[in-house]
């Protein structure tokens, strides 16, 4: 079964493992402590929402993201480790714990909202044309892909 953030018994999931993350948990890859690797994952999630806007990219990384979308999806594999991301997307900075854990679950529900009302946009600057599916399936495995490189 393909997990997708819009099915009740997956945001679900990930709601509680959100809840299980703690301040000083060391990740198993990467450069992100806890809190960053949850404003990180905030950021993600507030780009269907619109809040953020991701800079256009060349179409040769355009190709690559539309192909890699592709294989997640008939694959159902994972996001690979240590992979680039967009540069408003990279948090080196320090924040609050609580806040980020806070915002990060307010920013979900959201998400969850936006699904609902069936605003999710068309279009994602990487990986091109989205469908709903494409917007669940997605977020939910980024969001696996970070608690599961804290162990949650």
């Amino acid at each position: 079964m393909k997990k997708s953030l819009h099915k009740p018994e997956c945001f679900k999931e990930i709601t509680e493992r959100i809840l299980r993350l703690k301040p000083k948990l060391q990740p198993e890859w990467g450069k992100m402590d806890v809190c960053q690797m949850m404003r990180h994952c905030n950021h993600v999630l507030q780009v269907p929402l619109r809040k953020i806007e991701l800079p256009e990219i060349n179409p040769f990384f355009a190709l690559i993201g539309k192909i890699t979308k592709r294989e997640i999806q008939i694959f159902n594999n994972g996001i690979p480790r240590n992979m680039p991301t967009f540069q408003k997307l990279i948090i080196n900075f320090e924040c609050d714990f609580e806040e980020e854990k806070e915002n990060l679950l307010k920013t979900l529900e959201e998400y969850r909202t936006c699904f609902e009302n069936k605003n999710l946009p068309k279009r994602h600057v990487l990986f091109g044309t989205m469908e709903e599916k494409d917007w669940g399936f997605l977020e939910y495995k980024h969001l696996h892909h970070h608690l599961k490189q804290f162990n949650v």
